[in-house]
């Protein structure tokens, strides 16, 4: 989805450079602490609510969780927050109980800044694994930031490690807005990415509502991507929605709820295809759109399946029209399959497709033709299962020498 592209569904409108500041009442801002190797760039962010917030999050299904989730999980079991608190360069994780207490104070020295519950913080850390926080570094930092309503996009290019550019969207709907930033190109899978995300409004919502609605984005948008099949102990989204546009609080039953469910799955749904067309080494992104699934676990396995394989990766890297790798990936996914109801097709620049496979036999197809499909920098692909109804869409990266390049020396 282009940021400025104007309506982009039907009762809501993109917003032009948005971020977490652009609905009503949050304020964020950023400094260079010095906790990143590279000490040039900023690398400790806040996010300030100037109402309270009920909150919601999703967290990485790692066994291996960081020490800022740990504490953050527990902050949001009441379902509110009004800050947010984050360091890029440590992961704060597999470093013991000092974890814990270096996640505490983070909170307890947001609290204080703002004059708030330090359980009302959210706490969050990315960077590398085993190495403690720098505290006396990051309290300057929190100490020394000044929050505005023009501070977004520097808090957008505080929580970055290995990204280029910072990831931002925000749309508006129905007197509210919503916006959103995302950190990740690296060790990001369909359970959760090695992703930081944050999401705000300032629509007045319920808190279950609220939970439902983003469990239901994030599967069909973060859940849905892939670059390295790794996941990280660290990843985090959290929606904060603090209710100043007015009106009743939107729930299942209110007539704006479906339009606040379409705005969040677009919010997140573009955050996680900026972090596939970020992904460390890559020079193209793939969407696979399965189609005619029996049913629509099939159709997400298989989608995933497609993105994930790494014979799928390099032969778009090297725009190979190697179709046996991707009908080879939806047999591998666990859906139902039939050879002889399965299509592949592959859509050219000009949007025409070219179909490769169907009924169980290869097609005759112009082999340039074919490889032109592979050469843009966004790669579509559809498959028809022709057993059912369901379809999904699966978004991942193209597997390059730059992504072993960058991965092989990340810590040295």
């Amino acid at each position: 989805m282009e940021k400025g592209a104007g309506v982009i569904t039907e009762g809501i409108e993109s917003v032009p450079e948005g971020t977490v500041t652009t609905p009503r009442g949050f304020l964020a801002g950023a400094a260079k602490a010095g906790v990143r190797s590279d000490w040039d760039k900023l690398d400790v962010g806040l996010v300030y609510s100037e109402a309270p917030c009920v909150a919601a999050g999703v967290y990485t299904r790692n066994a291996l969780k960081g020490a800022s989730l740990l504490v953050s999980m527990e902050h949001l079991e009441k379902g509110s927050a009004q800050a947010i608190v984050v360091n890029a360069g440590c992961a704060n994780c597999s470093v013991g109980e000092r974890g814990i207490e270096d996640a505490i104070k983070m909170a307890q020295l947001t609290g204080t800044k703002f004059g708030i519950d330090p359980h009302e913080v959210v706490v969050a850390s990315t960077g590398v694994i085993g190495t403690f926080l720098p505290m006396d570094r990051i309290r300057r930092g929190i100490e020394t930031i000044g929050v505005s309503a023009d501070g977004g996009m520097d808090f957008a290019r505080a929580i970055m490690t290995t990204d280029t550019r910072p990831k931002h969207v925000a749309v508006r709907a129905n007197g509210w807005s919503m916006g959103g930033v995302v950190k990740g190109v690296g060790m990001i899978h369909p359970n959760m990415a090695t992703m930081l995300c944050f999401v705000t409004a300032d629509a007045a919502v319920t808190q279950p509502f609220l939970a439902g609605a983003l469990k239901d984005a994030v599967d069909d948008s973060f859940n849905m991507i892939d670059i390295d099949s790794d996941t990280s102990p660290d990843d985090t989204v959290v929606v904060m929605a603090n209710g100043l546009a007015g009106g009743e609080p939107i729930d299942q039953g209110h007539a704006d709820a479906n339009s606040f469910r379409a705005a969040l799955r677009l919010v997140c749904t573009d955050l996680a295809k900026q972090m596939v067309a970020d992904a460390e080494g890559a020079t193209k992104t793939i969407e696979a759109r399965v189609e005619g699934a029996a049913t629509r676990e099939d159709a997400r396995k298989a989608a995933r399946e497609i993105v994930m394989s790494l014979g799928v990766k390099t032969a778009v890297y090297g725009q190979d029209p190697n179709w046996g790798r991707i009908i080879s990936a939806v047999g591998n996914s666990g859906a139902a399959m039939k050879e002889e109801t399965t299509a592949l097709y592959l859509s050219g620049p000009d949007g025409k497709e070219v179909c490769l496979y169907s009924g169980g036999v290869p097609q005759a197809y112009d082999p340039e033709a074919a490889k032109a499909c592979l050469a843009p920098r966004e790669v579509r692909m559809r498959v028809t299962m022709g057993l059912g109804e369901a379809s999904a869409t699966a978004w991942g990266s193209d597997l390059t020498e730059d992504y072993v390049r960058l991965n092989s020396l990340y810590t040295t």
